[in-house]
């Protein structure tokens, strides 16, 4: 498992060149039978006015790591997944440190998907809790 699990992470750390995903650095960390876990430092250059973490930063690692985890977890070789809603509810602030996203499958049905992404800091503390529906659609 330590093989596959190096392969997909190195896969999924290799698309982030020029994304909001390197902007963010966003990096994937760990993968699983049915998740996909991303950290995102907690700095100035994610931080809202008053110095702390900004909502839609937060919604942006939700997004890339649900639609990640879509991409791992479908056959990314017919399909092309995109997201077509997100919710958030921020629960917590966070003014450094870094932030862990955990993408785990609710709903994997053919065509959408429903991911539940738990925003954590380093000592688990829920920061953030977010819902990303994915639909796939068939490559041309």
């Amino acid at each position: 498992m330590n093989e596959y699990r190096d392969k997909i992470l190195k896969v999924c750390n290799d698309i982030r060149k020029n994304t909001l995903m390197e902007t963010l650095e966003i990096e994937y960390v760990d993968v699983g039978e049915n998740f996909l876990v991303a950290k995102m430092p907690v700095n100035s250059r994610v931080h809202q006015p008053d110095g702390i973490l900004h909502g839609g930063a937060t919604v942006a690692l939700a997004e890339s790591v649900g639609s990640a985890a879509s991409y791992v977890f479908l056959d990314a070789q017919k399909v092309i997944v995109r997201g077509i809603e997100i919710s958030a509810n921020h629960l917590r602030s966070i003014s450094e440190g870094e932030v862990f996203a955990r993408a785990t499958i609710i709903h994997n049905g053919r065509t959408t998907q429903l991911w539940d992404i738990r925003i954590t800091d380093k000592e688990d503390n829920l920061i953030s809790l977010c819902k990303l529906t994915t639909i796939s659609l068939p490559r041309a």
